[in-house]
């Protein structure tokens, strides 16, 4: 018999299958997803630590990029006082904690803004080593932490000045909402700063310090592990293929505290491009996100379903292979014992028949070939063979297998259709919807910054432009500010009367013959494929002239791809799209519904809060505004979950803060199904299908194998059977496969072979018997 051939290899094979599907249900889908955290709650802290990582790389790779480039543009002009150049740095950026300039060869101070620099931690004998000059962190006397940034301020015949700037490691535009912390770690895994801890002042009570002192020793014990696994390669710290962030991230999950488990996401520093570092990632700096999740053990499910499911499984297939073993498999290893004897010459007791199918059809031909081997004429029982098939035939082992079919589909189908339904009711953690908030809250300030450092990008280049600065001068500095920052397509010198003097770049899609915008940012494109936004600053030393800036709107776009939040858009005042992160049309219009009635309401509400806010003075800014760095309001973004049309979390966050962006009325609003999430209503759902599509896949695989490799040839071999039994000797029966169906169909050969030489005998010795000698009478 063939190894895989036969009958009982298709039986025995879906009988394990269903036994290992049992005890899967029972013993491994039934626990899958019962921890009181969910997993989507977990990969969520993961998002928004690799949502700080990027926020901080951007930040300190924009400080140093500024700091340099500046450096070189006072470089290539005419010399000026320390005291200027700070001045000029600080009119122009906001960014840095402290800035001062000391000679090199003597160390004296020359000029100093802002908090007093550490300027003992610098060695000035080694800036010309290599890496001599690149960024480096230093502790100050009061435990904080600064990174200091260098640049050399070079003119013929003077001494050389050392540009030192300080900035703190603190995250730009991040929002945490209430109870949520968020650490700078080093590679030692020491907390460096922190923000968002509980207070501990006088005014706290013995439960908020005792609350803050747990919240202090979790980031501490979170830090120290999260700093060891940002030490291990990306590529071996997460599941192959699983992309996003190209860094080492994950989550980290605490010991309980009553009903609350403090959860941990961290990500370290890496560069934009896998592989590729910066100078802000040879840091070796890690961010670590702290916050307490209130367990949910009731959104685990009863494990009785499973151990039902799995038993109902039990019963069921033993009831499909005993009747696969009762009326398929014995039948025909029957009709093979008997065609066997009959082959061997046994006809002295008449043939067993089986009661049902081919498996009957063929047993009243073996017994009527056994009566035709003994003599009877093969005409003589036509009629009885023809009621014989008519009562026996009726049900055929297609039929059987199908009934086997039917009864794991029994099983199945449910399972993938209708039990353990995540409805319009399902239950979304709480801190998930929060984090929509947050991090949509955080895109959106993100964008926001990526247009004021680009304003004040043009605007340090606008500052030392004059009338005596060449053209062949002004594209040089354009060229130098574009190499550096990949977020522009062109950037030019407009004057006032809309002539372009000196550009870098692509052609400039400003309108013809039209000054500079007395806006800092404009959007431009409308009835076009592409929106564009431009930026202008105003050259001081060229009267109504301006650099102009055309951002690449595959930039803003790129800002926003970040993974678990779903589509996220950014939209006017007008709600048409300007930037995405997929496929989207430009100045299209938001999907009508609760997304556009959420995007109208945060929007209502910030106007209600500027006319609030306008009232005030003393914001430096103007209209209740905030600076860049100052704390934003966490009551601004607001988020919601839509059950209609199917569970969807969506958030929306609209422009808040200072700088050129200012005036723009700009949202950022990103929606995501919530049956993507790992949840414990999706989770189960997702388990029950998948045990059914398992049970589906262990039915369709063996029964097709079996119809196949048995049903199917055995129908064949019925019609030819019959046909040798009405006296067809001619056409040779020939087996397919070396199994069951193959052993009866060579002893029908055998037997065919048999009633052709009983024939051959029989005309023989019909014609001897007639023929008389000559001569007698």
């Amino acid at each position: 018999m063939s190894l895989l051939g036969g009958i009982r290899p298709p039986i025995a094979v879906l009988s394990v299958l269903l036994l290992c599907i049992a005890a899967l249900t029972a013993f491994q889908l039934g626990r899958a997803g019962n921890d009181p955290v969910p997993e989507a709650v977990r990969t969520s802290q993961q998002y928004f630590a690799e949502d700080g990582a990027i926020a901080l790389r951007a930040s300190l790779d924009e400080s140093i990029t500024d700091l340099g480039r500046t450096t070189a543009m006072f470089n290539a002009g005419e010399p000026v006082s320390a005291d200027t150049v700070l001045d000029k740095l600080g009119s122009v950026y906001q960014k840095w904690s402290g800035t001062a300039v000391i000679e090199i060869k003597s160390g004296r101070l020359e000029a100093q803004r802002g908090e007093n620099l550490p300027l003992t931690a610098v060695d000035r004998t080694k800036l010309g080593d290599k890496d001599g000059l690149a960024p480096r962190m230093v502790r100050l006397e009061n435990g904080g932490t600064r990174l200091l940034t260098f640049g050399v301020l070079s003119w013929p015949d003077r001494p050389q000045l050392l540009l030192i700037a300080s900035s703190s490691l603190k995250f730009p535009g991040v929002s945490l909402g209430a109870d949520r912390a968020i650490a700078v770690v080093d590679a030692s895994g020491q907390v460096l700063s922190s923000d968002g801890l509980p207070d501990t002042g006088r005014g706290a009570s013995a439960t908020a310090r005792a609350d803050a002192e747990r919240a202090g020793k979790d980031l501490a014990g979170f830090a120290e592990t999260a700093a060891g696994k940002a030490r291990q390669h990306p590529l071996k710290s997460k599941a192959p293929g699983s992309g996003g962030f190209p860094g080492v991230s994950g989550s980290l999950l605490g010991d309980a505290h009553g009903t609350d488990r403090p959860v941990a996401g961290y990500a370290a520093l890496t560069g934009p491009v896998p592989g590729e570092g910066t100078e802000s990632t040879a840091l070796g700096l890690t961010v670590v996100s702290l916050v307490d999740v209130t367990e949910n053990r009731a959104a685990a499910l009863d494990s009785f379903f499973w151990i039902a499911a799995a038993g109902a499984l039990l019963l069921i297939g033993a009831l499909a292979v005993a009747l696969l073993i009762g009326t398929v498999q014995r039948p025909l290893l029957q009709l093979f014992l008997e065609s066997r004897r009959l082959s061997r010459g046994d006809l002295t007791r008449p043939v067993t028949q089986p009661k049902y199918g081919e498996a009957s059809r063929i047993g009243a031909v073996l017994e009527r070939l056994r009566r035709q081997l003994l003599g009877e004429p093969a005409q003589s029982d036509h009629h009885e063979a023809g009621d014989r098939r008519g009562r026996r035939g009726r049900i055929g082992m297609r039929a059987l297998v199908a009934v086997c079919g039917i009864l794991l589909l029994v099983w199945a189908a449910p399972l993938v259709l209708l039990l353990n339904r995540a409805g319009a009711a399902v239950l979304v953690p709480k801190s998930i919807v929060q984090d929509q908030r947050e991090r949509t809250d955080t895109l959106a300030d993100r964008i926001r910054r990526a247009l004021n450092e680009g304003h004040a990008d043009l605007t340090s280049v606008a500052s030392v432009l004059d009338q005596r600065t060449t053209p062949a001068a002004m594209t040089e500095a354009l060229e130098q500010t574009r190499s550096q920052h990949a977020r522009y397509t062109s950037i030019y010198v407009l004057t006032a009367d809309g002539t372009v003097t000196a550009r870098s770049g692509s052609e400039p899609r400003h309108p013809r013959g039209k000054g500079p915008s007395t806006q800092p940012v404009a959007l431009l494109g409308e009835g076009g494929n592409e929106p564009v936004v431009v930026e202008y600053a105003a050259v001081p030393g060229l009267k109504g002239a301006a650099v102009v800036g055309e951002l690449r709107i595959g930039y803003l776009n790129a800002l926003l791809k970040r993974p678990g939040l779903g589509q996220i858009r950014v939209v006017d005042e007008k709600h048409r799209v300007i930037g995405a992160n997929s496929g989207y049309l430009a100045f299209d219009k938001l999907p009508a519904g609760r997304i556009d009635a959420l995007v109208t309401k945060v929007n209502s509400t910030r106007a209600d809060k500027d006319g609030k806010d306008a009232a005030k003075s003393g914001s430096e800014n103007g209209g209740g505004k905030k600076a860049d760095g100052e704390e934003a309001d966490s009551t601004r973004p607001s988020a919601t979950v839509i059950r209609s049309g199917g569970v969807t979390i969506a958030a929306a966050a609209p422009f808040d803060g200072g700088g050129a962006a200012a005036p723009l009325k700009w949202t950022v609003v990103s929606w995501q199904p919530a049956k993507g999430l790992a949840i414990p209503a999706y989770e189960a759902q997702n388990r029950t299908v998948l045990a059914g599509l398992l049970g589906l896949t262990a039915a369709t695989a063996c029964l097709g194998w079996l119809h196949i490799i048995v049903v199917r040839p055995l129908r064949e071999l019925a019609q030819r059977a019959e046909a040798l039994a009405g006296g067809d000797r001619r056409t040779v029966i020939y087996p397919r496969h070396h199994d069951e169906v193959g052993a009866v169909t060579r002893s029908l050969e055998v037997i065919r072979q048999q009633l052709h030489e009983q024939r051959k005998r029989e005309a023989g010795a019909g014609v001897s018997g007639s023929t008389t000698p000559a001569g007698r009478t």
